[in-house]
């Protein structure tokens, strides 16, 4: 099974004492992109601190991050588990999983990112700034930058399991998973039952608690039809219809009431 996640906006400060090695990621296939992307990033961040707010869709009040992208490629780093935060990892709770569980999240968590591409939760990673929607002067919007590199690294990395797809729209554009690959391919909508609406808090929170139950509890479904017998077994409301065509992923809605 691979679980594809959205970064998080904030970020756990930087630690640790050993720089960023891009050569030691995994995806290696995925280097040189990383390398011309951080390339990018530092340059603009290095300049004009006003251009690089701009650039980055930063406030005033954020300008420290302009600085913390400039140092990137000496600043400490840590695992990208530890790295990203929010409610969806809050949910998530990767400290705190037991020794199996967190052996279950090293190898098949993915989390996506507009600097690195995609990294697993044991990469060490400095802490940064740069979302998938940010558009690099030498190299334009990075949703579409990705495309390419990921179309030749990930169908591999997907293996022949479950791909459980939890990425929002933006980092969703970096890579399409596509003919057999997109057939076992599982999406997910989080909905307040009542409403039908997908609320953003309750939506990264409750997905955060839906990957954590299939990794403590060991479940690994082989397909989308077996993912949603697992989730109604560990107590989720799940609706879902196989896809009128070959070649299209299925679409999960988790329903939920109470909305926190």
């Amino acid at each position: 099974m691979l679980v594809l996640l959205p970064p998080s906006e904030g970020k756990a400060a930087a630690g640790g004492d050993a720089p960023l090695t891009l050569e030691s990621l995994s995806l290696p296939g995925l280097t040189a992109a990383r390398e011309a992307v951080l390339g990018e990033l530092v340059e603009l961040c290095q300049g004009d601190e006003g251009k690089a707010r701009e650039v980055l869709g930063l406030s005033e009040g954020l300008r420290g991050e302009v600085a913390k992208n400039a140092g990137l490629r000496t600043a400490g780093t840590r695992p990208a588990g530890e790295v990203y935060t929010g409610v969806l990892y809050d949910a998530l709770g990767l400290g705190s999983l037991d020794p199996a569980a967190g052996r279950r999240a090293a190898g098949s968590l993915l989390v996506f990112s507009g600097l690195w591409g995609a990294v697993r939760v044991g990469d060490r990673i400095p802490s940064y700034r740069c979302s998938m929607g940010v558009k690099l002067p030498g190299l334009g919007a990075l949703g579409p930058y990705w495309r390419t590199p990921m179309a030749a690294v990930l169908p591999e990395a997907a293996g022949d399991g479950l791909v459980l797809d939890l990425r929002s729209a933006a980092y969703a554009a970096a890579w399409k998973p596509k003919g057999e690959v997109a057939e076992r391919t599982a999406t997910v909508r989080v909905l307040h039952a009542p409403t039908r609406k997908v609320v953003s808090h309750f939506n990264k929170a409750t997905k955060g608690r839906l990957v954590r139950s299939l990794l403590t509890e060991g479940v690994t479904p082989e397909g989308p039809a077996e993912l949603v017998e697992a989730l109604r077994d560990l107590g989720y409301v799940v609706e879902a219809e196989p896809p009128a065509r070959a070649g299209k992923a299925w679409g999960l809605d988790v329903l939920v009431t109470d909305v926190h």
